[in-house]
């Protein structure tokens, strides 16, 4: 009976320290699993985000760059309409004739970009009424008007972006 006492006394503690240990391992194994398993789960879903995220700017890029676009070439359009000029002289010419003395306003205007013309002289010519407004007539008859050349306080349609 003693060899059956000594038996249990160094195996059983064995034995029991054994078991522990493999019954630790287990839920530390599980409990690991488990932990893994979340961070899996977080990293999908930041995956999933990041995705959704990259889309997003991927299809949001092309109506950036268009409408960045869109505002320079309006922009440079504008300052290159801004430095069109108009030269305009204007004089009355006579016509005399044995019968008849005949009046007449000649208008002459070219168009300028910086001090480069743009165009040759275009001449208007009206017979005048003696009394009539010739400012009035010359603005009457302009061709490079003010509102032709200058779009700047023209309404222009605005458009919703998509």
């Amino acid at each position: 009976m003693l060899m059956i006492e000594v038996v249990f006394m160094v195996v059983f503690p064995g034995f029991v320290a054994v078991a522990s240990g493999l019954l630790a391992w287990f839920v530390m194994q599980s409990r690991m699993e488990v932990k893994l398993a979340e961070q899996r789960a977080d990293l999908a879903e930041q995956r999933g985000a990041l995705e959704a995220e990259k889309k997003a700017i991927q299809a949001a890029l092309p109506l950036a760059v268009r409408a960045a676009e869109e505002s320079a070439r309006r922009q440079s359009f504008d300052n290159f309409l801004g430095e069109l000029s108009i030269e305009q002289r204007h004089y009355t010419r006579e016509n005399r004739t044995l019968l008849q003395n005949r009046k007449s306003l000649v208008l002459q205007e070219r168009m300028y970009f910086r001090n480069i013309p743009l165009s040759d002289w275009i001449e208007h010519e009206i017979a005048v009424d003696d009394g009539a407004d010739v400012e009035r007539m010359v603005q009457d008859m302009t061709i490079f008007g003010k509102s032709v050349v200058n779009i700047a306080e023209a309404p222009r349609p605005r458009k919703a972006l998509a």
